[in-house]
């Protein structure tokens, strides 16, 4: 068993103007990624032979960040606790107290983008690819900050690196934040960096890691904790086992495999 590193997830305190405010290093980790995102995402662009305006770069950015945003806390509320926020609607605006979605997170990204620049006439899938290793290093950074705040933990296992945490009771568990971090940060990260520069088929980095996190997602789920959900309650898994997240995690996987079969299903174009 490995101990778990008990950090504070509290990264700064500070009080201004009489009121106590704090910088929380999940919150920190989401700040970094975009940060990160805007200084590296030009560079990237040169790998596709992109070019755009400041004002298209500057607007893709920001519905980027609105997408992730609005879809991340969107997806939560309608794919994984709808009946709750029916009841609560004011609480759907309680984002500090947590609920964010990877895959409406991602949903809502692929559709404000996809409107901005349908709008500005800038070509989706090679903008795409070039964002896709950034949105990995999000990840891995997110993923990160769930392990600082000891939270999305995984089952009780006997494995030599099981992790006791704080709010998890006294049994060492997988540790899924870091196998989360693992091959969505870094593995993917690096897939889709090597195909961004290796391979010339335009989309292709984008629907391979639409693919590949869904499978990594679907396998952890196995052994990952599920949320604490009043639909498991009412209704159980899908299928028996299934839970949302790899219902989504299935949908990605197949539509993984119908977008990469379009690309290569395209003929190019001749020119005469």
């Amino acid at each position: 068993m490995l101990p778990y590193p008990d950090i504070d997830p509290v990264m700064v305190q500070f009080s201004l103007g009489g009121i106590n405010l704090s910088i929380r290093w999940y919150g920190f980790f989401y700040v970094l990624s975009f940060i990160l995102g805007y200084i590296f995402f030009r560079k990237f662009l040169k790998y596709r032979e992109v070019k755009i305006t400041r004002d298209q770069y500057d607007g893709i950015i920001f519905a980027l960040m609105l997408g992730v945003i609005l879809g991340g806390r969107l997806g939560y509320v309608l794919f994984y606790n709808l009946p709750y926020y029916l009841r609560h609607p004011v609480e759907i605006f309680y984002v500090w107290e947590g609920g964010m979605s990877f895959h409406g997170g991602a949903l809502g990204v692929i559709i404000a983008c996809l409107i901005y620049m349908r709008r500005q006439k800038v070509p989706f899938y090679p903008v795409a690819d070039c964002a896709i290793p950034l949105v990995a290093v999000g990840l891995g950074l997110g993923r990160l900050g769930n392990f600082i705040n000891g939270e999305l933990w995984g089952k009780v296992t006997d494995l030599p690196w099981g992790m006791v945490f704080p709010d998890a009771g006294p049994l060492p568990r997988h540790p899924t934040q870091l196998y989360e971090f693992f091959f969505e940060g870094v593995v993917l990260g690096i897939v889709s960096y090597i195909l961004l520069r290796k391979s010339k088929k335009e989309g292709l980095v984008f629907w391979t890691f639409i693919g590949l996190y869904g499978i990594f997602r679907f396998l952890i789920e196995f052994i990952r904790v599920p949320d604490d959900l009043e639909i498991y309650d009412k209704f159980g898994y899908f299928l028996g086992f299934m839970t949302i997240g790899q219902i989504l995690s299935l949908v990605m996987i197949i539509a993984s495999a119908i977008g990469i079969w379009l690309l290569y299903r395209k003929k190019p174009e001749v020119a005469l």
